[in-house]
């Protein structure tokens, strides 16, 4: 959202509704952009503001781009709506509902895997507007030979309502520890976890589970020590979704999956569950590989351990395949929609 911003400010006035001070310099810093253009204004979706003052205030904009919940907001303006995940716990079919629907300009939606349950939810033909990564004259020169014993995992911290943790990482660390126990020396596993404070006892718990093993768990890193992590590690793991019922919760499986794009950016070779967006990113054995279970993650890892070459073959076709998510085509996709 604060890439669009950042590009749509370069021709439009753009604010985003956000009631904290130091938010834009924060985005800046964490995403590498200029946002020097944009300004912050009063949050008119918050919940302390009357239903009667959002809709006059909103009028005053030709129009508003509003990252979605599940929720769409009766506004006064033109509303282009982003979902980056399914709601099917969300009830559309209400007079209200429909009457907001009215107003929505259009429906964006962040990958085919989220784009078929929301035009089926809303009965539409969503955008499909995949997430930025790098500009392509930024894209990182990979220096396979420099390359550590790495595997690598980047993810927030948090546990679904029922404990469970959203992106793995208990089970990535549960897996490494048993490749390590088979006879696997030699090589490390990277974990790099953002969490906010109520989430901290997590970061506890998973530093108790990789105790004794070669483990290193970084949390909240800034950009420029994500991406020298990035340049550094060989394989990527990514495992949102593992071992949860998809067809009851779909919204538990990895959406999109901008991180196993920008690892392939780096030169780093995927290996993640086949579900949700992953199967967008990765082809199966030509710039990665997906995997249904326990056994194939391992089977699939340890190939890549042993076969340098085909690392190295993996590597630069991941390279190539990760330029199709670029901020480049991001903007280019994101003008039509707004100019229509």
């Amino acid at each position: 959202m604060l890439t669009a911003a950042w590009h749509l400010s370069q021709k439009h006035e753009v604010a985003v509704f956000w009631d904290q001070d130091g938010v834009l310099e924060k985005g800046a810093e964490r995403f590498n952009l200029d946002l020097s253009k944009v300004k912050t204004v009063r949050n008119i979706f918050s919940a302390k503001v009357p239903l009667y003052k959002r809709y006059l205030e909103s009028k005053k904009y030709d129009a508003i781009f509003f990252l979605s919940d599940g929720s769409l907001p009766l506004l006064g303006s033109k509303l282009y709506v982003h979902f980056q995940f399914p709601i099917e716990w969300v009830n559309t079919s209400s007079l209200l509902g429909k009457l907001k629907e009215l107003r929505v300009a259009k429906i964006i939606c962040n990958s085919y895997f989220t784009k078929a349950f929301i035009d089926k939810k809303f009965n539409a033909d969503s955008e499909i507007l995949y997430p930025p990564t790098y500009f392509k004259k930024d894209f990182p020169r990979i220096g396979l030979k420099q390359k550590k014993n790495q595997i690598l995992n980047v993810g927030r911290l948090s546990a679904f309502p029922d404990g469970g943790l959203s992106k793995k990482q208990d089970f990535i660390i549960k897996v490494f520890k048993e490749i390590v126990d088979s006879g696997v020396e030699n090589w490390e596993l990277i974990l790099v976890v953002s969490f906010l404070e109520k989430d901290k006892k997590i970061l506890g718990d998973l530093k108790k589970q990789s105790k004794g093993y070669p483990i290193k768990i970084l949390a909240n890193v800034s950009f420029a020590e994500l991406n020298e992590v990035y340049s550094q590690a060989k394989i990527y793991w990514h495992a949102s979704g593992f071992g949860e019922n998809l067809t009851v919760h779909p919204e538990r499986a990895e959406h999109f999956g901008i991180t196993t794009v920008e690892a392939m950016l780096n030169g780093l070779v995927p290996v993640a569950i086949n579900a949700g967006g992953q199967k967008e990113i990765v082809r199966d054995g030509q710039d990665g590989f997906l995997f249904d279970n326990e056994k194939e993650l391992k089977e699939k890892t340890l190939q890549l351990i042993k076969d340098n070459s085909l690392l190295e073959k993996l590597a630069k076709s991941a390279w190539e395949k990760a330029g199709e998510f670029s901020t480049d085509r991001f903007c280019e996709k994101l003008d039509p929609i707004f100019n229509k």
